[in-house]
């Protein structure tokens, strides 16, 4: 970051991805990001999907972040950004384990999820928070087809 021209991180909450969904959030969030640089950049890369109206010429890079130096910087960027803000959600939420698994759906999060339900951290949209929901709620699992319907929406807007 120190020898970076320009970087600029935004959070999402997770109420906002809940209520507008993963894709659309990502789409608003790499908006806002390019608006808050200091300097405006003259070609912007993004990984894996097109990003329209932004205000420069840009390219989307199927895996962007294994063939762009700077997609990849990114991404790290981002990965640190969420692992520090897991860390410190963690003394508010300790029987979660946020700060050994980051938010990850790891064995020992799904016990813990399952066990205490989802905090307001949570992502209840998500397919796995959603099904601790449902089952504590006494509801069956999601379906297979209502999942990918969840997943063929979010992925339509842009």
């Amino acid at each position: 970051m120190k020898h970076a021209l320009a970087w600029h991180v935004v959070v999402i909450p997770p109420g906002d991805i809940d209520a507008l969904g993963l894709h659309v959030c990502n789409v608003a969030g790499m908006r806002r990001a390019l608006a808050g640089l200091a300097i405006r950049p003259g070609y912007v890369l993004t990984d894996g999907f097109p990003v329209r109206g932004l205000a420069v010429p840009a390219l989307a890079m199927w895996k962007g972040d294994e063939v762009a130096l700077c997609v990849a910087a990114a991404s790290i960027v981002a990965k640190v950004t969420r692992d520090r803000i897991m860390r410190d959600i963690h003394p508010q939420y300790p029987q979660y384990g946020f700060a050994r698994h980051k938010g990850y759906s790891t064995p020992s999060h799904m016990a813990a999820l399952t066990e205490h339900g989802p905090c307001p951290e949570h992502r209840s949209s998500f397919v796995n928070v959603k099904g601790v929901i449902r089952a504590r709620a006494g509801l069956p699992p999601v379906a297979a087809d209502e999942e990918r319907a969840g997943e063929e929406a979010e992925l339509s807007y842009g």
